[in-house]
């Protein structure tokens, strides 16, 4: 997901992982904002800030993952146990959401093989 940061002139890249997180992400994370540096950004912008959030995360690492990053990126983990009763109760469970995302890709695969030419 990419955002821009009104007050502080800056595209924010939010990447949202539903496992554990793995070093590869940050190579991930990275590629998109350096994407974002080079299309998007104007000279006037602040620089681009990559947020990771994961369900799960091992300090160690995630600070060995971010020890060689140049830009500013950053990894945080997140749980729905933690919202309040109502907020969860209106959010889809991970399996809901994961099925949907099945869906959807079999949708797209349906539609390259549609148009691919032969």
């Amino acid at each position: 997901m990419l955002f821009f940061h009104t007050e502080q002139l800056r595209y924010v890249v939010f990447e949202l992982k539903a496992g554990k997180f793995k070093p590869e992400y940050t190579g991930q994370l990275g590629f998109y904002v350096a994407v974002v540096d080079d299309l998007i950004k104007q000279p006037q912008h602040a620089p681009t800030v990559g947020i990771l959030l994961c369900s799960d995360k091992n300090e160690s690492v995630v600070r060995y993952s971010l020890s060689a990053v140049n830009g500013a990126l950053a990894v945080s983990s997140y749980t729905y146990d933690s919202l309040p009763t109502k907020e969860r109760a209106s959010l889809p469970d991970a399996d809901r959401i994961a099925h949907a995302l099945d869906g959807l890709a079999s949708e797209a695969e349906r539609d390259d093989t549609a148009t691919s030419p032969m």
